[in-house]
């Protein structure tokens, strides 16, 4: 589609939002099932609502503009989830998941910030007030989101991967010295017979 205006433009990158908005509000479930901490899968299920009025929003939006927010697929947002996606099926230990999902899910809002961002100045620009405000509130609910999932990154959830990881260094390392010895005592009666079969032969 050519644009030849700025509020051409405009209207496409709402089409882009709200096609994001959409995909993530089949996506979130699923962040939430596969988080095994508990204030994460209550950032996921609240993020969840939140973003189902963020759609509400935009649908406001498109009324004031009298146009569909039909019509786009937001392909940077279908690349993002399919990288949670693939994430999860590489089925790492559950801290380390956490910890991942957190860094999948502030790329999807690092992008929907500056969606939001580009949009609400666009509005201001084009003298639209009304929805300027209503893109205003999405996109401060965005970062409150990004803020809350790297308190929870600081405070806890990385923690606890660094702590699964070096739990698990030290019980590979216990592992690989509890085969060694075991090597070593079978090894003790052959090398035994061994001599012992020599100082006969001799």
């Amino acid at each position: 589609m050519q644009m030849d205006t700025l509020r051409e433009l405009y209207v496409d990158e709402l089409k882009d939002l709200y096609s994001a908005e959409k995909q993530l509000l089949r996506a979130l479930p699923k962040m939430a099932r596969n988080a095994s901490n508990d204030e994460l899968k209550a950032a996921f299920t609240d993020h969840l609502n939140q973003t189902e009025e963020h759609v509400r929003r935009l649908e406001r939006v498109f009324e004031l503009l009298e146009e569909s927010p039909r019509g786009k697929k937001c392909v940077g947002m279908e690349g993002l989830i399919e990288e949670g996606n693939e994430l999860v099926e590489e089925e790492p230990a559950e801290e380390v998941l956490d910890a991942g999902l957190i860094s999948k899910a502030q790329r999807v809002e690092h992008y929907e910030i500056a969606g939001y961002g580009t949009v609400r100045t666009y509005a201001l620009m084009l003298g639209e007030r009304e929805q300027a405000e209503l893109l205003e509130q999405t996109l401060n609910e965005e970062k409150e989101t990004d803020e809350l999932l790297t308190q929870l990154a600081e405070q806890s959830i990385n923690i606890e991967a660094v702590t699964a990881d070096a739990e698990k260094t030290t019980s590979d390392r216990e592992v690989r010295r509890a085969v060694a010895s075991e090597r070593k005592r079978e090894s003790s009666p052959r090398k035994a017979a061994r001599k012992q079969s020599h100082r006969e032969a001799t």
